[in-house]
Parts: C-alpha cells; structure tokens; sequence
C-alpha cells in the first residue's frame, strides 16, 4: 500500500487495513513504512493521469515543401481524448506569434488548468506573459526528455506516418489543408487504442442488423471509413 499510494499516512493506511478485517496500530504501520530519501509524490505517469482533463500538450513540427522551404506546424492536443484543439502554420515562428496562438486556440476563458511543453527557445518571456494571462500553470519537462510528452509527440509522429510522409507539400494553405483534412479523419473516424477503440469524438457501434458495410474515402484516398448502410 505504501508503494502504490505513496502520499497516503500511516492513519490512512491503517483505515485501509481495518477495512480489509486487519487491526493494527499506527507505530505497526510506520514499522514498515519505506524510507524515502524525499517527500514522497506523485509520478510524472501518475501526474498525466489524474489530470488529463485539464492538461493540453504543445509542440512544432517542421515540414518541408517542394521548393525546399521549411515550415512549422504548431500543435495544441488535449490530453482527455487526444483531440487537436488548434493548429497552425509559419514559416517564421516567434514568441509572440505563438503566444497569440494560444489565445486563439482558448477564446471566452475555456482554457485548462496546465500546459505541458518542452524548453525550446520559442517559448520566451512574450509567450510565457500570454499563458498566464489565460490563467494556465505551465508544466516544462525536462531536457532531451520528449517521452515527458509523449500524447504530443505520438500525434506529430502519426501525422508524419499517416500523412505527412505520402504528400509533397507546395506551400503554407496547401499544408494547411492537408492537415485540417487530416484532423477531420482523425478526429470522427479514426480509432485508438488508448480510447478503447474509439475516436477522440466518440463514434458509435453499428449493429449488424443496420445493413451492409460501405467504404468511403478520407484524405484524398490514404485512409478509409466503414460504416454500415442499409440497402
């Protein structure tokens, strides 16, 4: 009990015992308490967990385009359902622009509680000044570190796989729209694992009775939804 509710007082766990038909004393208790060479708290596994609802990730991605220019996708994820909040394109990211992003992205006080990043040098006084403004605790992980952030950093890596990596892009509105189709995809028909096979905006079961299954085309033909239709 100790090793899995590490924050838990010798009280808490004695209550936890008596609960399980086991008295014992409080001094019995700590006897076997493990010795923490710190204050005991929460993993950061145990931390992305218990605040998923109120958590957003960040991150850029770069993208070249046919003429070899190199723009940026600007991302902000939900953690709850793995749903794209906002997206955006540059060819030139700064702090300011990023910071206005954020607001974009959470108008009329919708904000969460914490934004989770990384450390890059985009992320300056400007954009930091913004995100108080918008009432949000800003969580760094560490250097070199991106499995800190890692619903993120699996979305930027499906939108390479399943996306990205088929298409030439020509410029900034193509990519853009390459990618908001995407998102469409990947939002209302696409599964995931971690959702219990559902998508980030739920999708129903059909029942077999509802007719045969059809196939329609998403992202210009890379993908495909099935659903069922009746004749």
């Amino acid at each position: 009990m100790w090793k899995a509710n590490p924050t838990w007082g010798s009280p808490r766990i004695r209550a936890e015992l008596a609960k399980l038909g086991l008295t014992v004393s409080d001094s019995t208790v700590r006897k076997y308490r493990p010795r923490f060479r710190r204050p005991p708290s929460q993993t950061w596994r145990s931390f992305l967990h218990s605040h998923a609802k109120g958590i957003v990730a960040i991150d850029f991605r770069t993208v070249p385009t046919a003429t070899f220019r190199i723009l940026y996708v600007f991302i902000v994820l939900a953690h709850d359902r793995r749903r794209v909040v906002h997206f955006s394109v540059t060819e030139s990211p700064t702090a300011v622009w990023t910071g206005q992003e954020m607001v974009n992205a959470f108008p009329y006080e919708t904000a969460p509680r914490f934004l989770l990043r990384d450390r890059d040098g985009i992320y300056g006084k400007e954009f930091q000044r913004r995100v108080a403004s918008l009432g949000m605790e800003e969580k760094l992980i560490a250097p070199r570190s991106p499995w800190q952030n890692p619903y993120v950093e699996r979305l930027i890596g499906t939108l390479r796989r399943e996306c990205l990596d088929h298409v030439i892009v020509m410029n900034e509105p193509h990519l853009r729209r390459v990618i908001r189709d995407y998102l469409e995809y990947y939002h209302h028909d696409r599964t995931h694992r971690s959702l219990d096979q559902d998508c980030p905006i739920s999708r129903s079961v059909e029942a077999v009775e509802q007719g045969k299954i059809c196939e329609f085309p998403k992202v210009g033909g890379l993908h495909h939804r099935y659903q069922r239709q009746a004749a």
